[in-house]
């Protein structure tokens, strides 16, 4: 007889100490972002944004998390894609080609994902994988 396999979820605990990761080292470097975190299917778990971050980082780190969540990578494989000539990565629905989202991955299970914004896409990098960095200590 088949079983209902046990699954894996960010809750809104885990997600607000992975915020809180992300942010300790933003707050480190004297960047103000947007840190967005969403559960598996995409959708927005626990979003805050620094004082003095710009109002379309919000947007944008929602959906560099949903991007990274829903193809199952960063979403700076779309951007060395594209600075490598890939334009096609343009046309793929969701894919948001610029650095700062990053899957979170527990126990094997993609059970969310981490967007950043505010800085330059390189430093929204180092904060969601700091952010990633908690999860992995929780394994």
């Amino acid at each position: 007889m088949s079983q209902i396999p046990t699954k894996q979820v960010l809750n809104l605990s885990v997600a607000k100490d992975i915020a809180q990761a992300a942010e300790l080292e933003a707050q480190s470097h004297g960047w103000n972002v947007v840190i967005a975190l969403v559960d598996d299917g995409g959708h927005l778990v626990y979003l805050q944004r620094m004082d003095g971050t710009q109002l379309a980082s919000i947007a944008v780190a929602v959906e560099k998390a949903t991007s990274a969540v829903h193809f199952k990578r960063p979403t700076k494989a779309f951007e060395e894609s594209l600075a490598g000539g890939r334009q096609a990565i343009l046309s793929l629905p969701g894919a948001l080609p610029v650095e700062g989202g990053l899957p979170l991955v527990y126990r094997g299970e993609i059970i969310g994902a981490i967007g950043v914004s505010g800085v330059q896409s390189d430093q929204d990098g180092v904060i969601a994988q700091a952010g990633t960095s908690l999860l992995e200590s929780l394994l």
